[in-house]
């Protein structure tokens, strides 16, 4: 009799290796013992190890089963494994054998472990631990995964966070990326982790996203497991969400409008044309945006972004539209774009405290592709269906310039968004007279690949920037080009 000790780090290389010099040797799955997760072997079963490894030939779709079911959390499942292995020496069709009961239970646990590994990357939340001193951004998050998914799951977390240290940890393993290498440790116990800002982003997004006419516990349960929920921020806000969910349902019907005749479902699209200045208080501006539903853009996006800065600023700066770190935090210009714009904005004595910064569009237009939200530029009618909120910011600001960034926005204060390359460094006026000096936006930049011309883009944003600042310092003076 063998006995097989199974480590719990490196378990399905350790796995493979064992099983591989036991069939070599032709050893019956009745004569092995398998041991794993520290449990004392048979008293009676042989220490000795393994037979040296096997040239053994298996198909394809064994080892890829294999490299999922090792890491079940039954502890039978090494045996299971072996004792299909040994069948397949005599049975080649075996694999494709759909009436075989015991493939048929290694295949259930291979779902089960996919399942386990998708859990994880939907629902581990890291937290921030806020070492100022250390050269790279590092967290934390303790997760309590169904099975042994951590080890074989830790690549993903490597690949989409490789700009920060990070540590996984479970009872059983954890998981270690520091400067760019991973590594696995045993267990630890649930540590104490401080609470960051991105935990109210997750609340937010998640009441966002949270549809009351919708809901259904049970399928809600099963898609998110209560047993997540504790290490998950978002999660405080599901029983509220739960609770008032009737009560929002109707008066969501309540308030839903009856079906317009066909005919007159042109007129109804263009109404909001209309009525293109919007004639309430200043003060409730803010509000009134982001209770706006005049286009389908609403929907999807997380909230609206109004404009932010001095009601009385000399200086208006106007873009596209908000980006993904726009939608979910609900301020303009804080993405990279923003970022960027910041910094040559400072270099040529622009202080963006000083302007009102605003963009054309005022909800996040883009297109789903798995986590990711792929910016997309908003078309006509979009432009004109938030001109109301453009103006009404122009009327309350009443800007001695604006600066025009990009196409979107010269389209909708100049009535044409063509030819920026050759229009930029340019002032134009709009029909009531205030000037508008048109510019690349900052995204362009971003997404130049040629490095030569992002940095000729760049040192024209610059010098734009530049003739900003001295037009609100000159402007009496300056002559025109």
């Amino acid at each position: 009799m063998y006995h097989a000790e199974m480590p719990v780090i490196g378990t399905a290389e350790a796995w493979r290796c064992a099983a591989r010099g036991f069939l070599a040797q032709g050893i019956p799955p009745e004569a092995i013992l398998w041991n794993s997760d520290g449990t004392a072997p048979d008293l009676f079963a042989s220490q000795a190890r393994p037979p040296p490894n096997g040239d053994i030939q298996v198909p394809r779709g064994f080892v890829a089963l294999a490299d999922k079911v090792v890491w079940h959390s039954d502890p039978s499942r090494f045996s299971r494994l072996y004792a299909f292995l040994w069948r397949l020496r005599a049975e080649r069709g075996l694999m494709s054998d759909r009436g075989d009961a015991d493939l048929a239970r290694l295949r259930q646990m291979e779902k089960a472990v996919s399942r386990c590994q998708h859990k994880m990357k939907a629902f581990v939340r890291f937290r921030e631990l806020g070492n100022a001193d250390a050269p790279r951004r590092s967290f934390a998050t303790w997760f309590e995964p169904t099975h042994h998914t951590v080890e074989p799951t830790a690549t993903f977390f490597a690949r989409r966070f490789a700009d920060m240290d990070w540590r996984i940890l479970t009872p059983d393993v954890a998981a270690i990326f520091e400067g760019g290498e991973l590594r696995f440790e045993p267990g630890h116990p649930r540590p104490e982790l401080p609470q960051d800002a991105s935990e109210q982003l997750w609340i937010t997004y998640f009441r966002n996203i949270f549809n009351p006419a919708r809901l259904k516990v049970q399928a809600m349960q099963s898609e998110m497991p209560k047993k997540y929920w504790k290490n998950m921020p978002e999660a405080a806000a599901i029983p509220e969400l739960i609770a008032t969910a009737p009560a929002r349902a109707r008066a969501m019907a309540e308030a839903a409008p009856t079906l317009p005749p066909l005919r007159a479902a042109r007129v109804q699209a263009r109404l909001p044309e209309a009525n293109p200045h919007w004639q309430g208080p200043a003060a409730e501006l803010p509000a009134a945006i982001n209770s706006c539903t005049r286009c389908p853009l609403h929907g999807p996006a997380t909230q609206a972004v109004p404009g932010e800065g001095p009601t009385d600023a000399d200086l208006m700066i106007v873009g596209e539209q908000p980006g993904d770190q726009e939608d979910l935090v609900g301020r303009p210009f804080v993405g990279p774009a923003g970022q960027l714009f910041d910094q040559l904005a400072t270099e040529a004595g622009l202080p963006r405290e000083a302007a009102y910064v605003t963009n054309v569009v005022k909800h996040f237009k883009f297109l789903p592709r798995g986590r990711k939200r792929l910016h997309q530029q908003p078309n006509g009618s979009e432009i004109r269906h938030c001109q109301v909120w453009l103006r009404a910011e122009l009327d309350q600001v009443r800007p001695k310039l604006i600066l025009a960034l990009g196409a979107t926005a010269a389209e909708a204060l100049l009535g044409s968004g063509k030819h920026i390359l050759q229009r930029r460094g340019t002032i134009e006026r709009r029909v009531d007279g205030t000037p508008v000096l048109i510019t690349l936006h900052p995204s362009y930049l971003l997404r130049v690949p040629d490095r030569y011309l992002r940095e000729r883009a760049t040192e024209d944003l610059r010098a734009d920037l530049r003739l900003a600042a001295d037009w609100l310092v000159q402007r009496e003076t300056l002559i025109e080009p």
